[in-house]
């Protein structure tokens, strides 16, 4: 276990609670966290009840939230064609097809997210290997395979997320920036945990979201009413 610095243990001894809070209460507590010259990231890890070891329980999406995520995303997208000009016009940021592959082989992933439209899944889906251990990999279940390329270049351009369940069966995802109002981070936790709640495996039983925790890149965690 890496070892914490005095400054983590000052704030971890500054939550004087028992049990989860609610939302509001959580991020207000959070807040009192940035005390670092960097504007930290905030963080939502749930603990979902589901088999991981069970394909038919995996949980994968993507959502789109409110106010963004506080940073620039680089867009990656296979087309070719037509639709390589509607991704470069909606903004992407790379745009190839077996010249964008060969990069990714070579170890050039200069991208936080990776588009493809169905076309281009032949080129796509020998990279399986080097994409998806990085959460990387286009699929048409969080949205990254798709024929509205322009579409799905301007929402993640503007801060839509994806997600995925670990061996685990935990869900991590960034929600914004600790500098964001309480507000702007209150509406972003609940549109992901709403969302995540309707992609539920209908296979999982009992208790669908066990546990919800929110951080910052630099502050212990807070646990919510779920």
């Amino acid at each position: 276990m890496a070892k914490q610095s005095k400054r983590y243990r000052a704030l971890r001894d500054k939550l004087k609670i028992n049990g989860p809070v609610a939302l509001p209460e959580a991020v207000r507590l959070l807040k009192t966290f940035n005390t670092t010259k960097f504007n930290q990231t905030v963080e939502v890890s749930t603990h979902l009840g589901i088999d991981p070891k069970q394909t038919d329980q995996n949980v994968r999406g993507s959502v789109a939230l409110p106010h963004g995520i506080g940073k620039s995303v680089r867009v990656a997208v296979f087309a070719q064609g037509e639709n390589a000009e509607k991704a470069r016009a909606a903004g992407a940021d790379i745009v190839g097809a077996n010249d964008l592959a060969q990069q990714i082989k070579g170890g050039t992933m200069d991208f936080d997210v990776a588009l493809a439209t169905p076309d281009m899944m032949g080129v796509v889906g020998p990279l399986g290997r080097v994409l998806g251990p990085r959460g990387l990999m286009p699929s048409p279940r969080s949205g990254t395979v798709t024929t509205d390329i322009t579409s799905a270049v301007r929402e993640f351009k503007a801060g839509k997320i994806e997600f995925r369940s670990d061996k685990g069966g935990n869900v991590a995802a960034p929600v914004g920036k600790l500098n964001f109002s309480d507000t702007q981070l209150m509406e972003n936790i609940t549109s992901f945990l709403n969302h995540l709640r309707t992609v539920k495996p209908t296979a999982a039983k009992g208790t669908y979201i066990r546990t919800v925790t929110i951080s910052a890149t630099m502050s212990p965690g807070i646990r919510v009413v779920a």
